[in-house]
C-alpha cells in the first residue's frame, strides 16, 4: 500500500464521519505525504522576516515614509510587532534579516546583516537589481533556510517588511500571470482612491518599460531584495523537503516567482490565509492555493503564518492522537450515510 492510500485510510478511520474535519483532513494528508509517514510531526518551527527598501517608493507609491522600514525592523528586534507577539504565543523561532534596508543598524541590535544595498533601484528608470544581485539574494535566502534545516527545523514560513513593497508584488503578479495591472494593484499601506490611481499610473509606466524573458530576469527587474531572498528560501525549503507556509501578498509574490522557476514547490506549500490586499486572491487562484484562514489580514510580517501554525498543529494532532473506530470500540459509520450534528 502506498503512503497516500494509507494516509487516506487512517484519516477516514478516525472516530468521526468521513470528511467532518474538513480542511484539517487536507492538511494532515498533505503533511503526511510530504514527510512520507502516517505520524507526521512539526519540529522547531521558524519564521524568517526579510526587510528591504525600494527605490520605487520615491515616486509616492506608498502613503508611508521610507523611514518606517528601519523603524519597524527595530520594533521587530525589540519584540513589539504583531509577528513578535504571535510567534511568542505559538513557540515559533523568529529571525529578522536586513536584506537591503536604507539604514545602518547598530552592532548587536539583533538584526542579521545580509544587506545587498540600501534599497533597490527606482524601477521607473532602471531594473530594480541586476541578474547577478538577484542570484546573490536568492542564494542568501537559501543559506538562511539551510541553517534552520540543519538546526532540526522542518516547517518554515517567511515574512517581510519594506515600505513600497506592494508595488513590486503587484508588478510580479501582472508580469507572471498576464492579469491586467489595475486588477493587481491595491491600497497597500492605506492609499485613498487618488493614491491608488497615482500608484497604478506609475506602475503602468514601469510595466511598459521592460519585457524580461525569464522568471529570474522578471524577479530582478521588478522585485525587491526581500522578495528575491524569500524566493531563494522557498526553493531551498523544497529541496530540503520542509513544509513551507506562505503568508500574504508580498510573501506570496516570492512563491509566485519560485513557482515560475520550479512548479513543484506547491507540493510542499500551505497557504496560511487570504489577504485583504486586492491582488492576493488572484495569486492564490493562479497557484491553486486553498488558504487556511480568512481573517481580512493585510499586515504582512509573516503574521498569517504564525496564526495558521496552530491550525496545522491541530491537523497533525488529530491524525496522531485521535482514536480509530476499531480501537475505540465505536461502530464504524463510514459509508452509512451518517450526518454530523454540525
Amino acid at each position: 500500500m502506498n503512503i497516500e492510500t494509507a494516509l487516506r485510510q487512517k484519516i477516514d478511520s478516525r472516530t468521526k464521519p468521513a470528511g467532518s474535519l474538513g480542511k484539517l483532513e487536507e492538511i494532515a494528508f498533505k503533511v503526511g505525504r510530504i514527510q512520507q509517514t502516517l505520524t507526521p510531526e512539526l519540529c522547531n518551527p521558524a519564521i524568517l522576516v526579510f526587510a528591504a527598501d525600494h527605490g520605487i517608493a520615491d515616486e509616492g507609491v506608498s502613503p508611508c515614509p521610507k523611514e518606517i522600514t528601519h523603524q519597524m525592523v527595530m520594533n521587530f528586534v525589540h519584540g513589539g510587532a504583531g509577528i513578535n507577539v504571535f510567534a511568542r504565543q505559538h513557540g515559533i523561532n523568529l529571525k529578522i534579516i536586513d536584506a537591503g534596508v536604507d539604514f545602518d543598524f547598530p552592532a548587536g541590535s539583533g538584526v542579521i546583516d545580509a544587506k545587498l544595498g540600501r534599497g533597490t533601484n527606482n524601477m521607473l528608470y532602471q531594473p530594480a537589481m541586476s541578474i547577478e544581485t538577484c542570484h546573490k539574494a536568492m542564494e542568501k535566502g537559501a543559506e538562511f533556510v539551510r541553517q534552520e534545516f540543519e538546526n532540526g527545523c522542518n516547517v518554515i514560513g517567511f515574512g517581510e517588511m519594506g515600505i513600497g513593497n506592494t508595488s513590486p508584488a503587484s508588478l510580479l503578479l501582472h508580469k507572471f500571470t498576464g492579469i491586467p495591472l489595475d486588477d493587481c494593484v491595491g491600497r497597500g499601506a492605506g492609499h485613498d482612491d487618488a493614491g491608488v490611481r497615482h500608484k497604478c499610473e506609475i506602475l503602468q509606466r514601469v510595466a511598459e518599460k521592460y519585457y524580461p524573458a525569464t522568471p529570474v530576469e522578471t524577479l530582478a527587474t521588478f522585485g525587491g531584495f526581500e522578495i528575491a531572498m524569500m524566493c531563494g528560501a522557498v526553493l531551498e525549503a523544497k529541496r530540503s523537503n520542509m513544509l513551507v507556509v506562505a503568508d500574504g501578498f508580498i510573501a506570496t509574490s516570492a512563491f509566485l516567482a519560485a513557482y515560475e522557476i520550479q512548479p513543484d514547490i506547491l507540493e510542499n506549500t500551505l497557504f496560511s490565509h487570504s489577504s485583504d490586499e486586492k491582488g492576493h486572491i488572484l495569486m492564490l487562484k493562479y497557484l491553486k492555493g486553498n488558504p487556511i484562514l480568512h481573517l481580512n489580514l493585510r499586515l504582512g510580517e509573516g503574521t498569517g503564518v504564525a496564526l495558521a501554525y496552530p491550525i496545522v498543529r491541530s491537523a497533525l494532532i488529530f491524525l496522531n492522537e485521535m482514536a480509530g473506530f476499531e480501537e475505540a470500540g465505536v461502530h464504524d459509520v463510514r459509508n452509512k450515510h451518517f450526518h454530523s450534528s454540525t
